[in-house]
C-alpha cells in the first residue's frame, strides 16, 4: 500500500503538534492533487516567472538558488522530501529567485486557496503552517551565519548536522546513515567555498574519522565530534513539540 501523499509533511509537522484524524485526511487531500516530475537539474520554477502554487516537495531532493549575470550561482537553501517551498511565495507577482532540482523531484503545487482552507481548518494546523514557514525563516538566519562567522572546516559540517537532523525528523535516516545526493560543487554553492577547498575539507572530516561519504551514501561516525567541530545546536530547527499545548486528544 502507498504512502499518503503528505506523509513527509505531516512527519515533519508532528515536530510541532499532534493533529486530529480529521486534520490528517485534509492534509492528504490537499496534497492529494497530480504530482508533477521535474527531472534531475531541472528547475521546477525559475527566477522572473509567476509563481504558481506552494511546491511541496514528495520524493527527491531540490534546492533555491541565485546566479549572477556572470553565471556564479549560489545555492540558498536546500529542499527535502516534505517540505514546502515558501509558503508565501504565491502572493508574489513574480519569483525573485529559481527551484531546481537536485535529483529527480517529485513534487505537488498547493493553491493559495487550499492554504487558505488549510488554515481555516483551526489553530492548530494554522499554527503548524506558521511554524513551517519560521523554521524556514530560522534555517536561512544560521547559513547567514555559516557564511559569515563560521570557517570552512565548521560551515561545511554545520551543514552536515543540519541535514542529518532534518532527515531525522521525517524518518529519512538509519541510525546515523542516510543518502545525501550532493556534489562537491553543490557544496562549493551553498557554503560559499571552492569545491576544491570543499574536497579538503571532506577529506578532513574523513581523517578525523567522523564522516563516512562515499557516492550518495553518507554517515556520521562521530556526530557529536561532528556536533562539536560545527558549534552545532539543532535548537534554530525547532524540532522539540513546541505547539504541545495544540495537540488533539485521543
Amino acid at each position: 500500500m502507498s504512502a499518503p501523499p503528505a506523509h513527509r509533511l505531516l512527519a515533519r509537522l508532528r515536530h510541532f503538534t499532534v493533529f486530529s484524524p480529521e486534520e490528517r485526511n485534509a492534509i492528504n487531500t490537499a496534497c492529494g492533487g497530480s504530482a508533477l516530475v521535474a527531472r534531475q537539474r531541472r528547475d521546477l520554477i525559475r527566477e522572473g516567472d509567476r509563481p504558481r502554487g506552494v511546491p511541496l516537495i514528495l520524493e527527491g531532493w531540490a534546492f533555491r538558488y541565485k546566479t549572477l549575470e556572470d553565471g556564479r550561482r549560489q545555492i540558498i537553501a536546500l529542499h527535502l522530501p516534505g517540505d514546502l517551498c515558501d509558503i508565501h511565495g504565491s502572493i508574489l507577482r513574480k519569483m525573485d529567485h529559481s527551484i531546481g532540482a537536485l535529483t529527480q523531484v517529485r513534487y505537488v503545487e498547493l493553491t493559495r486557496d487550499q492554504i487558505d482552507d488549510l488554515a481555516a481548518l483551526g489553530p492548530r494546523v494554522h499554527q503548524a503552517l506558521w511554524w513551517d514557514s519560521l523554521t524556514t525563516a530560522a534555517i536561512q538566519r544560521e547559513w547567514t551565519v555559516n557564511l559569515g562567522q563560521r570557517d570552512a572546516l565548521e560551515r561545511l559540517s554545520h551543514l552536515f548536522c543540519e541535514l542529518i537532523f532534518r532527515l531525522r525528523a521525517v524518518g529519512m535516516i538509519d541510525g546515523l546513515r542516510c543518502e545525501i545526493p550532493l556534489t562537491q560543487t553543490d557544496l562549493a554553492e551553498a557554503t560559499g567555498m571552492t569545491p576544491v577547498h570543499v574536497n579538503r575539507m571532506v577529506q578532513e572530516l574523513r581523517s578525523r574519522q567522523l564522516i563516512r561519504w562515499k557516492g550518495r551514501e553518507f554517515e556520521a561516525l562521530d556526530l557529536d565530534g561532528l556536533c562539536d567541530v560545527a558549534m552545532f545546536n539543532p535548537a534554530y530547527l525547532h524540532l522539540d513539540h513546541e505547539g504541545r499545548h495544540l495537540d488533539a486528544l485521543g
